[in-house]
């Protein structure tokens, strides 16, 4: 097997520490035990190859020999097909996986990110348009309650899925929100007691401290 070389931000500032997704990577990674280290590219001055590798000048990409893989899902897909830790063979399972992959990136994470960013500013809950992001975000949260109710994890065991749909959810937790959704917080916090997790949230916070 290549090396792989998983490349993230020099430095963010203090509120995304935990969040930058290049911690759905190093928890993938984590849970399949595969050997990986960890390059950084500036998170102030960002340059021509830094582009060539991220179009949108975002983190992570992940190299494995001569590829270079952008996107988070992009990844985690990459991933989980030289893992079964992360995405089963059996085709029922690993089609399930791919659909949940995609719904968290497409279904959830779309719903929960401009809500995020809405109150990460301190906008008012009561404009239209918060209350508009409200509703969709709550219509989302809904239909999760209802599968995750009857199902400990997204396609019968853990997978890559259940990294994306867990990591966008825990933006709505860290704001409280997820109190009227009992089934979608039990899920969040079921996957985030994993070790795995919490070795590439520790990583990740350690990463950036060493930067201050």
């Amino acid at each position: 097997m290549a090396e792989l070389i998983l490349t993230t931000f020099d430095w963010v500032p203090e509120f995304p520490r935990g969040y930058v997704r290049d911690v759905r990577i190093r928890w993938a990674l984590e849970e399949a035990a595969l050997p990986y280290r960890v390059e950084t590219v500036p998170f102030q001055d960002r340059s021509a190859a830094h582009f060539q590798h991220q179009p949108f000048g975002q983190v992570p990409w992940l190299k494995d020999g001569e590829l270079s893989v952008f996107e988070s899902g992009a990844i985690l897909l990459h991933l989980g097909e030289q893992s079964e830790a992360l995405m089963s063979r059996e085709p029922r399972c690993r089609s399930e996986t791919i659909q949940w992959l995609f719904a968290g990136l497409n279904s959830v994470e779309m719903a929960v990110l401009p809500w995020f960013i809405v109150r990460f500013s301190g906008e008012s809950q009561d404009t239209p348009g918060s209350m508009a992001l409200n509703r969709f975000l709550d219509a989302r949260l809904s239909h999760m309650e209802t599968f995750l109710t009857s199902r400990e994890w997204l396609a019968g065991r853990f997978s890559i899925a259940d990294i994306v749909m867990s990591d966008a959810l825990r933006l709505v937790g860290r704001f409280d929100a997820l109190a009227d959704y009992p089934a979608c917080q039990a899920y969040v916090e079921r996957a985030t007691v994993r070790p795995a997790f919490q070795k590439a949230y520790a990583d990740q916070l350690a990463h950036f401290a060493d930067a201050d």
